[in-house]
Parts: structure tokens; C-alpha cells; sequence
């Protein structure tokens, strides 16, 4: 019996390549280019399985090509907004994801970036990088405190909960969140967490306020202008979730004018192509979207897919079936 046909959209860590070409009939992106809407297309009509990135935009024009013969995404990431999911069950294609394995990774990323901006991290390397350091003196380049200040998560899933652990156990920070229900009261207590009803309500008490909810039409810009002058002057907003949740422009002018104090993002709109007006903002770190990069992390992502993968052609349940 012939092996069922995949199609890897970008290189993953070589350990999983060679379990794919192992099991299956599998073709990889020999030169790690991002595949067009056109690739995408053809390879809907030639493989069993597809298995994009998260940055693979697959909207319904590209779901809904004819002649499908895929019958399941292997989505290389925990979000899957890049997915058209209605399209996606309308074709009657099963998507999958990758939960669990990047929690600690991007907590890591997230806390990472609140660093950076609280201590002018970035900035300070480029500083030294110059040759414009001119040594040691009392008011160089001042900055915030991280220990002892408060944190609003806004989500409070599994990233939001490591982080806040990171946060409360490492530097000694006020945990707030917002979330539509209470978290799990036992998280809640060993967190000293306080629950917030509204963004509105939690954005206005916070020295940091970090993002983890999901991408997609229903948070798209769900912090704007009106939210961020909510914040404090010297607070500073940190996004590892996706990069549509945040207004660009809006926040480009709030740091731009100094309304909030800095900013940490490993996100973007649009991204890899970055609104040009983050690279001249002293007040922004910016990371390429590292958050689950490490080897440990992205190893076990490539596993994920392909335990979908095989349990997918064994006839048997998925374990982390989207739709």
C-alpha cells in the first residue's frame, strides 16, 4: 500500500523531517521559502495532508480550490486564525493544531520582552553597538522596576498562566487579569490573582499589561487608541499573541508622543512585513516572533503534527483536532 502524501509549507527541526519521510511519503520545503496562495492551491490537490505555519495565510479562496484530494491540515502552532476554519469544515477538511508544548517557551519570550522595555534592554544594546556609550553615570538611560509591580494579563489561558507564575514567584508582582469567566480558583490563590471584568477596568491600575488572547476577527484591534490612553504614562504593553489584537498605528503614535512608556512585541500586523515607524521608536523591542523558538519547543510542536498525522490515517481519534 502506497504511503499517504504530505507537504511540509516550512523546514522543521530535522529529527521530525525524518520521522515524516519515515512514515509517510512526505516533501519538504527544500529551501524554506513562504509557499503562495498558488503553491497552496496546488498542493490542496496533490497531497493527503498539508501542513502549514502559522504565518501560511489560507483564507477560503484558497481552501475552496477544486479537485481537492487533502483531507487534513497539520497546523504547525497552537493559533490557526491564518485558517479560514468555516472554510475549512465546509470542504469537510479536519484541522489540527499544537497545544500544551509552547507554554513555558513563549511565557519565557513574553516575560523576556517585559524586561527589555522595562530595563531599555534593546535600547541599550544598540547604545553600546554604536560606540555612542560614554561610560557609567547616575541618570543614564533610567527605567522602571520590575519586581513588585503589578501585571495585567489580558487572557488567561495557558501562556497568561505562566507567565503570571514567572512574574508572581520570580520578581513578586500584583497579578490582575480579565477574562469572560473566574479562572480555577486553586491557580487563582497561589497567584494572588485578581480578577478584572473589563479591559477597561484593568488597563488603568497596571505598570505592564500583557497580551495572550487568540487572534481573528473577534480581538482584531482589540487594544486601539481609546484602550491604550487608558494606561498608565509610564506602563508598558508586551504582545507574544498575535499581532492583530493591536492597533499599529495607534500604538506608533502612543509611544511615538510618550502616552505609555515603552513597549515589548514578538508580533506584528502583517507580518514579516513591519510597519516601518516601530524601527525608529527608541521605546519598542522587537523581536522576529521567537516565542516558541526553542529546539526543545518546536521539536515537540513537529510531534504534535505528526502524532494528528498518524492517528489521521489510522482511522483513530485526533488529539487535537480543531475542526
Amino acid at each position: 500500500m502506497s504511503k499517504p502524501k504530505v507537504l511540509i509549507s516550512r523546514r522543521w527541526p530535522a529529527t521530525v523531517e525524518a520521522k515524516l519521510q519515515e512514515l509517510f511519503d512526505t516533501t519538504l520545503n527544500s529551501d524554506d521559502h513562504p509557499m503562495s496562495a498558488d503553491e497552496f492551491r496546488t498542493a490542496l490537490q496533490n497531497y493527503d495532508a498539508v501542513c502549514p505555519s502559522v504565518c501560511d495565510a489560507l483564507p477560503a479562496e484558497v481552501l475552496n480550490v477544486a479537485n481537492k484530494r487533502c483531507r487534513i491540515l497539520g497546523n504547525f502552532g497552537v493559533g490557526y486564525n491564518h485558517i479560514d476554519i468555516a472554510a475549512a469544515r465546509e470542504q469537510g477538511l479536519i484541522v489540527t493544531n499544537t497545544p500544551g508544548v509552547l507554554t513555558e517557551s513563549t511565557a519565557d519570550i513574553a516575560m523576556t520582552l517585559l524586561l527589555m522595555t522595562a530595563r531599555r534592554g534593546a535600547e541599550g544594546d544598540r547604545l553600546v553597538r554604536s560606540g555612542r556609550w560614554r561610560g557609567w553615570c547616575p541618570t543614564h538611560m533610567m527605567s522602571s522596576d520590575v519586581t513588585g509591580a503589578t501585571l495585567g494579563l489580558v487572557g488567561f489561558g495557558r501562556i497568561a498562566q505562566a507567565m503570571a507564575r514567572k512574574a508572581h514567584h520570580g520578581f513578586g508582582m500584583k497579578i490582575l487579569y480579565v477574562k469572560p469567566s473566574p479562572a480555577d480558583p486553586e491557580i487563582v490563590t497561589n497567584l494572588q490573582a485578581v480578577r478584572c471584568e473589563t479591559i477597561e477596568e484593568l488597563l488603568p491600575q497596571c505598570d505592564y499589561v500583557s497580551l495572550h488572547c487568540p487572534g481573528g476577527a473577534d480581538t482584531r484591534h482589540l487594544i486601539n487608541e481609546r484602550r491604550l490612553n487608558l494606561m498608565k504614562p509610564s506602563a508598558h504593553l508586551i504582545n507574544t499573541a498575535r499581532g492583530d489584537v493591536v492597533d499599529s498605528k495607534a500604538l506608533i503614535r502612543v509611544l511615538r508622543e510618550k502616552r505609555i512608556a515603552g513597549a515589548g512585541l514578538d508580533v506584528y500586523e502583517g507580518e514579516p512585513n513591519i510597519d516601518p515607524g516601530f524601527l525608529e521608536l527608541e521605546n519598542a523591542a522587537l523581536l522576529p516572533h521567537l516565542g516558541s523558538a526553542t529546539i526543545a519547543t518546536r521539536t515537540a510542536m513537529g510531534e504534535k503534527v505528526l502524532a494528528n498525522l498518524q492517528a489521521f490515517f489510522a482511522g483513530q481519534a485526533l488529539p487535537d483536532r480543531v475542526v
